[in-house]
């Protein structure tokens, strides 16, 4: 399998690689709770692997993945979606570690910050030769932060680059894709990254919610084909969207 990952690549590696397919993949996301099941960095570790696939089928190189930056104090489960301090509890954490402010600058500004961090990181990549910069979000809030960078970046009109998720491009083949650490994110690690799942540590009765998942029972929904399906369309509808915009 030829090497994707821009920054383990020596440079003459880099250049026959992008002569090939001058498609940059930049994969976001972050660090925040996903399931008593999953990793805490699911979103990029996701989305960096299936960049991975994206280059490793249709050409291109994925540049490192960008677990910091990103608003924390809006569309977070830690600070938006733990009323009773569960997640907070699970993690041997006091509540008040997310009280309103605790980032020290407003929500504005936080999305600000990150909004014109994506623009360099993407001029960056632009600088090292790249006609087509695929932005994936791992974490589906950041998929209007990196939209708002795109446009920035590509202001000029010349610039090429496309802001993704991966889940809403299938939704046509596969309707329930797009969750919160449920069957859908769940699966696609048991696809993409077996080593970072363990069901086992979600209550085995089913008739307990679990903590900090949003929609179907990744317990009786999740499994390694439902994943790997996933894997598939979403691979292919990435990488169909970003040749189309390199124009090949």
């Amino acid at each position: 399998m030829a090497k994707v990952r821009y920054e383990e690549m020596l440079p003459h590696e880099v250049v026959a690689a992008r002569t090939k397919c001058p498609i940059a993949y930049l994969p976001i996301g972050g660090i925040e709770w996903h399931g008593e099941q999953n990793c805490l960095g699911l979103d990029t570790v996701k989305i960096h692997a299936l960049a991975m696939r994206c280059a490793e089928k249709g050409g291109g190189l994925v540049f490192p993945a960008l677990f910091y930056g990103e608003n924390r104090e809006s569309h977070l489960m830690e600070t938006n979606h733990d009323p009773e301090g569960k997640i907070a509890e699970k993690m041997g954490l006091p509540r008040e570690n997310f009280r309103p402010g605790y980032m020290g600058r407003s929500i504005y500004e936080q999305d600000r910050a990150y909004i014109e961090l994506l623009a360099h990181i993407m001029r960056e990549i632009q600088s090292l030769g790249f006609e087509v910069i695929v932005v994936m979000a791992g974490h589906y809030p950041l998929l209007r932060h990196a939209k708002s960078a795109v446009e920035w970046y590509a202001l000029d009109g010349k610039a090429k680059a496309w802001a993704v998720t991966g889940y809403e491009l299938v939704r046509d083949q596969i309707p329930d894709a797009g969750d919160h650490a449920a069957a859908w994110e769940t699966s696609l690690m048991m696809a993409l990254r077996p080593d970072l799942v363990d069901l086992s540590r979600l209550p085995q009765d089913t008739s307990v919610a679990p903590i900090g998942v949003h929609g179907r029972d990744p317990r009786i929904h999740a499994s390694v084909e439902y994943g790997q399906k996933g894997v598939d369309a979403v691979v292919e509808a990435v990488v169909t969207g970003a040749h189309r915009l390199l124009g090949r």
